[in-house]
């Protein structure tokens, strides 16, 4: 008995006894030859081909097993049987178990093909026929519609509709993958589709997840690759079919869109995209990052961009603060790298995903392009450029007056700002907290004409916040040039002496000794020491405020005027102060 055959029609096979029978009518009815053009028997099965598929990659041949639909009438057009009739179709092999004229007539036959047979009796039920149903010497008319055929020499059959020109791996056993499907019978009938549900297929490949025939349609497949899947029946559901929607013995066809493939073995892969030259230093566990990523799934759907926020993603590198593969994936970077990393969903966010972007066992693709990094206890990164031919014998120290050209950028290569867009240099005098304490740091030490290139980690110049034109957390890059300096003046003074002070400093002072010194007096007369080089005043001030100041610290009374018991010294205020103290 012929597996999974179905109900036996007696319209198409032959019963036992007359099979013997039908051999000696065959016989006869070759000798009779063909029919007259007058009219006369039917030498062979007459086929009417009413509908043919445009396409049809394969024909009927002897040893085919077919499905098909059909309706069986006499000539008058009375209907002895019919396979819609049982809500079944026939599923038969070509060759022998068929009465002859069905077998003739099926092949060469296309799937979806429509065919007409008028089988003469002899090559039906001959003149004996079927008791009670078909009358002997009766000619037989079918309409049949050919649904499936396979041949148990098939093997899956592959065809790639769309591979794509990256294909960073391959499917293998034991591979989980998510891919969508459209599968339907060999005829066209839609039988199941993940799109309908709204989610992909996810599953292992090679571990009897899948029938045999997807476990082998998928392998090799790359990630956004489209295949045709065809799958004979005893590769797929067999006998049995499967519930209302796969017949017995149906081959399978298979459209497959694979999403990603990952292993539970896989690690974090990386691949360098550009790697900037002069690379001194690598990220590590416990460095804070910036940096800008695209990230996508395998099959290029973008989920999230930092771009689209304009704003770099800030983060501690290999402190758990991100997920293990972008902790992994960050480590080792360069300043400016962009580098692809490749994360297995055990080490993104596992079989759960996370909102409505990532689905569950989603493999992560990001395209990274590293800003810059520190770590906090990093110092000022210092390197001359260049110094002056001549020698040097002094250099800028803490309470000089220098000035100084510089250029400020982010290590993207950004530009922030420049001493040259005002077109003087800038001022400032160091340890005064005038400006950054990196770069206030960066300038001491250096030679008048010297340059240097300064790397000032945040925490040293605008910190987590960071000010206008600058954002948080940026390691920031400047050139700098020395152009002057002035020696400075200790903590407290506003004016010191070249020398030792006049023996009665009130006398001078007092020009028209008239017993006290008004502003203008007074003004006059430090001016004149500046002038003579006898001293000098706090550099980078203006001097008529230093001057003031000076006036207003030794007016005591604040009358307006100094007096010879109101005026003192530096030196003479700082010793009383320790004696007060004592």
């Amino acid at each position: 008995m012929f597996r999974g055959a179905g109900p036996r029609s007696p319209a198409l096979l032959r019963p036992p006894l007359l099979q013997m029978l039908l051999l000696l009518v065959q016989a006869v009815g070759r000798g009779l030859g063909r029919a007259s053009p007058a009219g006369g028997p039917l030498e062979d099965v007459v086929i009417e081909r009413y509908h043919i598929p445009r396409a049809c990659p394969r024909e009927v041949q002897r040893g085919d097993f077919v499905r098909y639909h059909y309706n069986g009438t006499f000539e008058d057009g009375k209907k002895f049987d019919s396979s819609y009739d049982r809500s079944t179709l026939v599923a038969i092999v070509v060759g022998g178990r068929l009465i002859t004229g069905m077998d003739r007539g099926l092949m060469g036959m296309c799937v979806n093909e429509r065919r007409r047979l008028i089988v003469p009796p002899h090559l039906g039920y001959g003149s004996i026929g079927v008791a009670g149903l078909i009358p002997p010497d009766a000619t037989l008319y079918f309409d049949v519609v050919l649904l499936d055929l396979w041949n148990k020499e098939d093997t899956v059959q592959v065809s790639t509709l769309l591979r794509p020109p990256h294909c960073p791996r391959m499917v293998q056993d034991s591979d989980f993958v998510r891919y969508h499907y459209n599968g339907t019978l060999l005829d066209g009938t839609a039988f199941d589709s993940s799109y309908s549900r709204g989610g992909t297929y996810d599953t292992y490949v090679g571990s009897g997840w899948l029938i045999k025939g997807m476990d082998q349609g998928l392998l090799s497949m790359c990630p956004g690759e489209r295949r045709k899947i065809v799958i004979p029946p005893f590769l797929a559901y067999g006998e049995k079919g499967y519930g209302t929607v796969i017949p017995p013995q149906a081959s399978l066809v298979f459209h497959v869109l694979l999403i990603d493939v990952h292993n539970p073995k896989d690690t974090v892969q990386l691949e360098t995209l550009e790697l900037p030259p002069g690379c001194v230093r690598r990220a590590k566990a416990g460095d804070f990052m910036r940096y800008h990523y695209n990230g996508s799934l395998m099959d290029g759907t973008l989920f999230d961009s930092s771009y689209s926020r304009n704003h770099t993603y800030n983060t501690y590198v290999g402190q758990g603060y991100i997920i293990p593969g972008m902790d992994q994936g960050l480590q080792g970077a360069c300043m400016g790298e962009r580098r692809r990393i490749t994360i297995p969903p055990h080490l993104a966010y596992g079989e759960n995903g996370t909102g409505d972007k990532i689905p569950g066992s989603a493999v992560l693709i990001f395209d990274v392009h590293v800003i810059d990094f520190h770590n906090p206890e990093d110092p000022v990164e210092i390197q001359t450029l260049s110094r002056p031919p001549e020698a040097c014998n002094e250099t800028s120290k803490s309470g000089d007056f220098v000035r100084y050209h510089y250029n400020c950028s982010l290590l993207d290569g950004t530009k922030l700002f420049s001493s040259h867009d005002y077109g003087a240099p800038q001022e400032a005098t160091l340890g005064a907290n005038k400006v950054i304490e990196g770069l206030d740091t960066g300038l001491r030490g250096m030679c008048v004409g010297e340059r240097r290139q300064l790397v000032v980690p945040p925490h040293l110049a605008h910190g987590e916040s960071g000010a206008r034109g600058v954002p948080g957390s940026a390691v920031l890059l400047f050139e700098v040039e020395l152009i002057s300096r002035e020696e400075g003046l200790p903590e407290g003074y506003l004016f010191v002496w070249h020398q030792d002070p006049p023996a009665n400093l009130f006398e001078d002072l007092d020009l028209n000794k008239d017993g006290e010194v008004p502003p203008e007096e007074f003004s006059t007369f430090i001016k004149a020491q500046v002038s003579e080089g006898k001293g000098r005043l706090m550099p980078g001030q203006d001097a008529e405020k230093t001057i003031g100041d000076m006036f207003q610290n030794q007016d005591r009374n604040q009358d307006g005027k100094i007096t010879s018991d109101e005026l003192k010294l530096k030196t003479d205020e700082d010793q009383e102060r320790v004696h007060e103290e004592l």
